[in-house]
Formats: C-alpha cells, sequence, structure tokens
C-alpha cells in the first residue's frame, strides 16, 4: 500500500480551548457562548484577532433552526478588521482541515479554528435523521439511537462484543472523564434502562451544548507561539456509502484508509482519541484504526463524556494536541466522524518535537 505523503509545510495545533459542555445553556447565544473559548485561545498564544491569517467555522443550521446561522456567531470574532472567512456545514474537524489546506498553500501563517453546536433547544434524535437518504431511508425516521442499535446488534450478532463489554467501554469513559473538568458526564454513571435494544443508557452520549476552538500555525510561527507544538504529521477523511445495506457496519474502511493515508500505520502511536458518541462505535474503530491495549483511548473521556454536535470531532484533535502540549504524548492520534454509524471519517496524526 501507499505510504502517506508528508505535508509540504509543518503545520502545528498550538492552543486548545472548549466550554464546559452543559446539558442546556438556554441563556446563552452562540455568541455568548463562543467569546470565552475564542478569548482562551488568543490569550494562550498573545495574539490578537487581526493577527490571525484565516478563519474557518463548522457549525449546522439544522440544530439553529434557521439559515445561515453561522453569519451570527462571526460577531464573537468580531467585525473589525475584516477577515478571510471560510464555513463548513460539518464538525469543526472539517473546518480544520480546511484551515490546514489554506496554511499548506502558504497564504497565511496562522488560522483560527472553531465550532458549536446546541442540541437542547430541540430533539437531536429527529433533527439527525435529515441527513439520511432522503428517498428510501428518512421517510421512515430511523433516529440516530435505532441506527447505532443495528450497528451494535450487528457486532454482538458478529461475536466482536457483548453487553457487558460496552458497559465496560462506558464506565473506562466515565471514569477518565473523572479528571476532565470540562465534561459533562464524569465518574460512576450507570449503565440506566434499555433505549433501544441492545443498548442502554450508559451506551449512548449525553445530550448537550458546548464549543470549542484551535489555533494552527505554521513552521517558526508555531514555535514562537507554543513551547511544544503539536505537529500534524498526516492529515485525510474519507467516506463511506451513503446507503446503509449496502455496507458491513461491524467495520469501518473509511476510517481505516483515511488512517492510512494520514501515517497512522507507520509507527506506533501512545494516545488515540477517538469520536465514537456510542459505545459500539469504540469497538469498531480499534479494529479498524489497528489499536491495541497499550494506547491510551480517551482519556478525557471522548463523546461519550461530553457530546457537542459539530464540536465533539475538533475536541478530539484539541484533546490529542493538548496531551502533547503538555507532554503526556508523543504521538498521537485524533479521528471524527459525521453522519450515522461512522459514515464520514476524518483522521490525524500529531507528534510533538523530540525530547
Amino acid at each position: 500500500m501507499p505510504s502517506a505523503m508528508r505535508p509540504a509545510r509543518d503545520i502545528a495545533i498550538v492552543a486548545f480551548g472548549q466550554t464546559d459542555h452543559r446539558r442546556s445553556s438556554d441563556e446563552l447565544s452562540e455568541v455568548e457562548m463562543l467569546m470565552p473559548v475564542l478569548h482562551q485561545v488568543l490569550d494562550a498564544t498573545g495574539l490578537k484577532t487581526s493577527d490571525i491569517g484565516f478563519t474557518c467555522s463548522g457549525s449546522s443550521d439544522y440544530l439553529a433552526g434557521r439559515a445561515f446561522s453561522f453569519t451570527m456567531a462571526l460577531d464573537g470574532v468580531g467585525a473589525w478588521p475584516p477577515i478571510s472567512e471560510s464555513h463548513v456545514e460539518m464538525d469543526g474537524a472539517w473546518a480544520l482541515y480546511e484551515a490546514w489546506t489554506k496554511l499548506l498553500t502558504g497564504e497565511a501563517d496562522t488560522a483560527l479554528v472553531y465550532a458549536y453546536g446546541k442540541s437542547s433547544p430541540g430533539s437531536v434524535r429527529d433533527v439527525l435523521t435529515r441527513q439520511l437518504d432522503p428517498y428510501y431511508v428518512a421517510p421512515l425516521w430511523p433516529d440516530a439511537v435505532a441506527l447505532a442499535a443495528l450497528q451494535a446488534q450487528a457486532l454482538i450478532d458478529a461475536g466482536d462484543t457483548d453487553e457487558p463489554a460496552l458497559a465496560g467501554v462506558a464506565s473506562r469513559s466515565r471514569r477518565d472523564a473523572s479528571a476532565n473538568s470540562r465534561a459533562q458526564l464524569s465518574g460512576s454513571v450507570p449503565q440506566g434502562d434499555y433505549v433501544v435494544r441492545p443498548l442502554r443508557t450508559g451506551d449512548c452520549p449525553p445530550i448537550g451544548d458546548g464549543a470549542a476552538a484551535v489555533i494552527l500555525a505554521a513552521g517558526d510561527r508555531a514555535r514562537e507561539l507554543c513551547e511544544r507544538p503539536a505537529w500534524i504529521r498526516g492529515i485525510d477523511h474519507r467516506i463511506e456509502a451513503h446507503s446503509l445495506g449496502v455496507r458491513d457496519l461491524t467495520d469501518s474502511p473509511s476510517s481505516r484508509l483515511a488512517a492510512e493515508r494520514a501515517g497512522a500505520f507507520e509507527r506506533p502511536v501512545d494516545t488515540a482519541e477517538l469520536h465514537a458518541p456510542f459505545t459500539a462505535q469504540e469497538v469498531v474503530l480499534r479494529k479498524a484504526l489497528r489499536l491495541g491495549d497499550d494506547v491510551a483511548v480517551n482519556p478525557s473521556g471522548g463523546a461519550l463524556a461530553a457530546n457537542p454536535v459539530m464540536a465533539a470531532g475538533l475536541i478530539r484533535l484539541g484533546e490529542a494536541a493538548a496531551r502533547i502540549h503538555r507532554g503526556a504524548s508523543e504521538r498521537a492520534l485524533a479521528h471524527a466522524t459525521s453522519g450515522p454509524c461512522l459514515q464520514q471519517n476524518l483522521v490525524a496524526v500529531l507528534e510533538g518535537d523530540a525530547r
């Protein structure tokens, strides 16, 4: 198989910030939720808005319930001076990908990437049905939990896992989240009753609101802004077939291909932040990404501890980078997903400078 291509320019995550993730933030607008996070990453680097070469955001109009909702969030960035700005109707991880490609061109040396989502105002389970095939699947209104339950049952039928093993994934994730002050759920969280068999409450992510931001910088600029930058050695994203009926739900070939193209299999990683909102999806991703028991998986608690839709994938990249910043990791894998049953997948490999 072809090896990953090394980017023509060294680009790193130099700062990461996120909100305290909460079940509801009715008293806050998207702008009010974003402002502290944007100030957090700018203060960490000493940059001003005018120093940022490119800005890119990720969000969903379906969650906000209005068209072009991201234009209102731009108030958090500031109207002056004029900025070079873009937006993706996706998780913020894909906004980071766009910013990364912008910096690769040499047109900018720094980039601000942010994402936000408020799931509390409506039924996110119903909202997410709108991303399904509009002819055969969406009219049936299968929600995200029901589809995840189909995936979990397929894994159980294949002998890849069982309900006690899934409960163990949930327990470990929430236990690890005890060290994460931003997490929505942590500690001893009971598995609870079935939501859709075989998934119980503990197998599913919490519904909540939150935002996150990162700053990217290239080359020597990154070293000026951060004592130990998290260099993006490779990044790639791939997609499965849209129709669930033609996919093997027990595997994720798009994740495997993205990881291969990002260079994840060239050398071992010590940390993996996986965007696995449901316990069964961690089982699929561990196999597809060839992660052994020696890899620290979701030490932040992952999406089972906090899952702000449209920001949770960017948070996985930020959490992996933060571990490199503080010296807790040398080489980390970060993964983000979008769509039902791991339909779209992005994988990045992050490294710190050798010590």
